[in-house]
């Protein structure tokens, strides 16, 4: 079986790696102060690294040994024209781009944070400037200082990003559903753009290790990681108070899901009499399906699952240029997936209508 040839692929959650990002990148753009601890590639007797902070990060323009590799991109995910053309050679049209501030810098130290999340955020709008239609690169907004992180949405809102990463496993700072971040989120609704969070971690006892048993065992569990943060957005009001406001769970995946917002539905029920500071008043389930969505990868159960989560509430994702994507045979996995059971429109939405509504992307 195939994809008709006008059926277009949007693949709503795809990576610029640090390996595969120009050398020249923040110390180009980041103040004169911050380039001696900012990132930047040196040589070593194991090829060029990136060193952030003078410690040594990852390589620069070849993935980290221990790690799944099928094919080696080097730096073509970091060059518009080139990831243009592999994204061609996939069958799809556009994609949705997180950065590597948060998920594989992650600095600790809140000025120098702000400072390379923002230099990032300025290259990555002239990077998806190539193919505004094409390439949609989600700028980092630095969570340590909430006056701090609106001010940087605005400015990314200003320079065209159709979308924003934060991150609440950098730093001291609260939970992204606690009340210090109010005014963030009455900015981001003013704005309206869609905030989105992406899996990195979030597990209390496995961590992860490259050429062990733990490798594939936190990687396993890490998408149900996120269940935290989406009760935690539900049951806070934050989405409820806010309704234009679209929360987009990157790479969180599926089969999860349904247990978890019915789960939630029936603890509002059982518990919702005792609350005292803020009951919600639609059912979370309503409030999911009215605001959230998850992006998936290769998943059987969850895709044969998607008419319990919401066919408007899910986009597919091919995770180019990682090891396990399905680059460069997206159409075909597509295509054999029990994604097709559901018929054509659903097919659409999914792969297609739904990010570019999301990320007002034309077509």
């Amino acid at each position: 079986m195939s994809l008709p040839n006008d059926q277009i692929l949007i693949s709503a959650d795809d990576h610029m790696d640090i390996h595969a990002m120009p050398p020249e990148t923040w110390q180009e753009r980041l103040p004169k102060a911050w380039r001696e601890r900012g990132p930047r590639v040196e040589e070593t007797d194991d090829g060029p690294w990136w060193i952030v902070d003078g410690e040594r990060l990852a390589p620069s323009g070849r993935k980290p040994s221990g790690l799944i590799q099928t094919r080696q991109h080097g730096f073509r995910p970091g060059q518009p024209d080139s990831r243009l053309e592999d994204m061609d050679e996939d069958g799809v049209h556009a994609q949705v781009i997180y950065g590597p501030t948060s998920t594989q810098l992650r600095i600790q130290d809140e000025e120098l944070y702000a400072q390379v999340s923002s230099a990032y955020n300025d290259w990555a709008a002239e990077f998806q400037k190539a193919a505004p239609n094409r390439l949609v690169l989600l700028p980092d907004i630095p969570s340590f200082d909430i006056p701090a992180a609106i001010q940087e949405l605005e400015r990314c809102a200003k320079l065209g990003h159709k979308g924003a990463i934060v991150s609440d496993t950098i730093g001291r700072g609260d939970p992204v559903f606690e009340d210090s971040w109010t005014p963030f989120w009455d900015a981001a609704a003013e704005i309206g753009i869609p905030i989105h969070v992406h899996l990195s971690g979030g597990a209390h006892s496995l961590r992860m290790k490259p050429g062990s048993w733990r490798s594939p065992a936190f990687v396993a569990i890490v998408p149900m990681q996120m269940d935290e943060v989406l009760s935690g957005m539900i049951f806070s009001g934050i989405l409820e108070k806010r309704p234009n406001l679209t929360f987009v769970m990157g790479e969180a995946g599926l089969g999860w899901i349904p247990y978890v917002v019915e789960r939630l539905d029936h603890e509002l029920h059982k518990y919702g009499p005792l609350v005292n500071d803020h009951k919600i008043d639609m059912l979370p389930s309503e409030i999911f399906a009215r605001q959230v969505i998850t992006t998936y990868e290769e998943e059987a159960l969850g895709v044969e699952l998607i008419p319990r989560i919401g066919a408007d509430n899910v986009m597919w994702a091919s995770d180019y240029p990682h090891g396990d994507s399905t680059w460069p045979h997206s159409r075909k996995v597509v295509a054999e997936s029990p994604l097709a059971q559901h018929g054509d429109e659903v097919l659409r939405k999914v792969t297609c209508e739904n990010a570019a509504r999301v990320y007002g992307l034309e077509f």
